[in-house]
């Protein structure tokens, strides 16, 4: 006998060898037929699994985040059967769960069509219909290697090849049957709404030395009415797409003769650009950051030094020739600011250290990967880097953690996911050095109050982190800050100073961004508003609309004046009818619009129209500048670059 139990149960006794399922309905956890697989002691298995120890069971549902990934996995291989049966010289290949559905790569002979897209979509929901029974198949790695090379699946059998496992799982469903550690849905009718998106090509194994491979992609839910509420989602983000509405407002562009991933700011996109560097600027000052610049190339030797050229060199551009030496695009700004830390003695008085730059950095991405804003070559991080003495490191980290909520506060994210990367297979330092460093981080987030998730094997190199993602309008996770931990430079660089008790000490270095990128903040911002900024943020926050060529001499004046005053003005003089130019202020999304004719120039005022058509009547121009005011966030007011 064994002892099983459900979260908050008294354990039971149940023979050997039960079934998950079986013992979840005896235990009174699978309550629903939503509940399609189970963790036991914390590893997730098939409902059918057999147990055979003392564990605690925890059903698993499309609520959880594990639940998502098994059903969307399951979808995965029933999208995989459809292309089978409708195209029998398809390869296989991966088909992995991503956040809100999946994907699976395929090689083939030409492109998916929308037209195959749809045949294959019902072929997928003729399976579901089907409910085959979903069982799981075990056999060694010589049999599976046999298996998939006497059904030609070249790819499948690579991917065994490269496998340390003697015993392979696979499943099968009706005569399909794909590699995989599972666990999976009971049946194919568990996925109650599916739906295919698109198709695009994809190297095989992310490598473009490689064949090119069709990738489909899909998602499912556990109801229509879900998938239709994620389908209007998808729909609202093509609106707010940050390429497109870039383009519509006349933001920024990225043209072949100047390359791709190279992003060029037009004076709009420039003047919202400006108004962020400058608060982040007036806000480091505040924290008692010291600003620094630093050049873009620097000789090969300092990025051998920082161990860049062991750990990033595919991120890094070749290293050119200068002279007698091997100068190198810097693809990061720490060694400079290493350099400056370094540049005379240190005292425990001096400590800690907190040096801040924008400062542009460039990395190779490859052409697949680019993407507007989002994935570039070149960009600027809003750089930071603090020295401090290991019995400092816990505090700096905290107000690092409270710095960043209020940044991206003020900038209208209120939504906060925390997660702490822990020692990665590939890293340096010892574990000592490590476990000091990660309990310094998780200190700091508990002292501050965070919750977080612990992300096991993803800190960097150098060491651990804690990175901070936000959820935007549509409620989309994007990661701006990152909080790291690093032994290992101020090792290499040989960083030290003077302690207390008059000894050399080595400092610990912080790398820290908060907003991360310039360029990937700003199209996250760009769709978080759908172009819709903040008064206070917009490039033009108020455009003079006179009604006739004779009301423009008044119209310039009152531009004058809201200019004089620090707001940012434009003037349409056009001989356009007002209608006109108000849609047109309304599509540009300017925030205010200020109508003036003859009752305007008379008494002084303006109207004003919001850019949502809300009437707001006539106003002076304090009242105006008081309404821009208003909707300033209280730091930003306090700056000295905004309204006076």
């Amino acid at each position: 006998m064994i002892k099983l139990s459900i979260p908050g149960q008294k354990p039971q006794a149940f023979p050997e060898g039960i079934s998950a399922k079986d013992a979840l309905t005896k235990l009174g956890g699978l309550g629903s037929a939503d509940v399609f697989a189970v963790k036991v002691n914390g590893v997730e298995k098939d409902l059918m699994a057999s147990l055979n120890e003392d564990g605690t069971l925890e059903p698993l549902s499309f609520d959880s985040s594990e639940g998502k990934e098994i059903y969307r996995h399951s979808s995965t291989h029933i999208m995989a059967q459809a292309v089978k049966e409708c195209f029998p010289t398809a390869q296989m290949t991966i088909g992995p769960a991503i956040e809100e559905g999946f994907f699976y790569d395929f090689a083939f002979e030409r492109p998916f069509t929308p037209e195959d897209l749809e045949k294959i979509e019902q072929r997928a929901k003729a399976i579901i219909d089907s409910n085959l029974p979903v069982t799981r198949l075990e056999m060694s790695k010589t049999e599976a290697i046999a298996y998939y090379q006497a059904r030609g699946e070249l790819y499948k059998v690579e991917i065994l090849e490269g496998l340390p496992d003697e015993q392979i799982s696979l499943y099968q469903q009706g005569e399909f049957v794909d590699l995989c550690r599972g666990p999976h849905v009971p049946s194919t009718g568990q996925i109650k709404a599916f739906k295919l998106l698109s198709s695009a090509g994809a190297y095989w194994r992310g490598d473009e030395r490689n064949p090119m491979l069709q990738r489909i992609y899909g998602t499912s839910f556990p109801s229509e009415e879900a998938l239709q509420k994620h389908l209007d989602n998808l729909e609202e983000i093509k609106k707010r797409d940050h390429r497109k509405l870039g383009k519509e407002l006349d933001l920024f562009s990225i043209q072949d003769e100047t390359g791709p991933g190279l992003i060029l700011w037009h004076p709009k996109g420039s003047q919202i650009r400006l108004i962020v560097e400058n608060f982040w600027r007036a806000q480091h000052l505040a924290h008692h950051y010291e600003m620094v610049y630093s050049p873009h190339v620097a000789r090969l030797d300092l990025w051998k030094t920082s161990g860049h050229l062991d750990f990033y060199r595919e991120n890094m551009y070749a290293s050119m020739p200068v002279e007698s030496s091997e100068y190198q695009l810097k693809p990061m700004n720490c060694p400079f600011h290493i350099m400056v830390y370094k540049s005379h003695l240190r005292s425990y008085r001096d400590l800690p250290v907190r040096y801040g730059e924008l400062g542009t950095v460039y990395r190779y991405e490859r052409s697949g990967v680019l993407h507007g804003l989002m994935r570039v070559r070149g960009f600027t991080q809003d750089d930071a880097h603090i020295f401090c003495s290991p019995n400092q490191l816990a505090e700096e980290v905290r107000n690092v953690l409270k710095f960043t909520t209020f940044m991206l506060g003020t900038f209208g994210f209120s939504e906060f996911k925390m997660y702490l990367s822990t020692r990665p297979e590939k890293a340096v330092g010892s574990l000592e050095q490590w476990d000091q460093a990660t309990q310094a981080l998780e200190a700091a987030l508990k002292e501050g109050g965070y919750a977080y998730e612990e992300d096991p094997g993803e800190g960097v190199f150098y060491g651990p982190k804690i990175d901070v993602k936000i959820q935007d309008a549509l409620g989309r996770s994007w990661q701006c800050s990152t909080v790291q931990v690093d032994f290992n430079n101020p090792q290499r660089f040989g960083l030290s100073y003077i302690g207390e008790d008059g000894k050399t000490h080595q400092p610990i270095m912080i790398h820290r961004a908060l907003l991360g990128s310039i360029e990937r903040f700003f199209g996250i911002l760009l769709e978080h508003y759908g172009g819709a900024f903040p008064t206070w943020l917009a490039p033009v926050q108020v455009v003079i609309l006179p009604i006739s060529q004779k009301h423009e001499d008044y119209a310039k004046k009152v531009g004058e004046i809201l200019r004089t005053k620090g707001c940012r003005v434009d003037l349409d003089l056009r001989n356009e009818k007002v209608g006109l130019k108000i849609r047109e202020s309304e599509k540009a999304k300017v925030p205010l619009m200020v109508v003036v004719g003859d009752r305007e120039a008379e008494t002084e005022t303006v109207s004003v129209r919001k850019r949502n058509g809300k009437n707001l009547g006539t106003m002076s121009m304090n009242d105006i500048l008081q309404l821009i005011r208003d909707e300033t966030p209280e730091a930003v007011k306090q700056g000295s670059f905004l309204l006076g």
